[in-house]
């Protein structure tokens, strides 16, 4: 098992900066790969963001791309999101992911989430 909490949401007004972080507990963090997505109301849950288990490779979903970066402390059990240009349609609540296959089996763990809202 692994454990996960979000932190760092909040309200900002478009344009700013918040910084989400995901502190994960349980299990070696670091052989897990590692996303963020997000779900606003009425919508589906969607992917933002991954790092893989070393940091060595990031993928971004293209509505964040060069706004967004993830980032990994392995030492600290924590994956980050730093999210600059927030713009209104970024609001939702935002879920940190742990993944890991292992003899084609996939485990998967979610945090609680952390609400974003981005003011026009």
């Amino acid at each position: 098992q692994v454990q996960l909490v979000e932190s760092g949401g909040g309200l900002v007004q478009a344009g700013g900066s918040l910084r989400l972080s995901c502190a994960a507990s349980g299990r070696i963090f670091s052989v897990y790969d590692m996303r963020w997505f997000r779900q606003a109301p009425g919508k589906e849950r969607e992917f933002v963001a991954a790092i893989t288990w070393s940091g060595g490779n990031t993928n971004y979903a293209d509505f964040v791309k060069g706004r967004f970066t993830i980032s990994r402390d392995n030492a600290k059990n924590t994956v980050y999101l730093q999210m600059n240009s927030l713009k209104p349609e970024d609001t939702a609540v935002y879920y940190c992911n742990a993944r890991r296959e292992r003899g084609g089996i996939i485990y998967d763990y979610w945090g609680q989430g952390t609400q974003v809202t981005v003011s026009s």
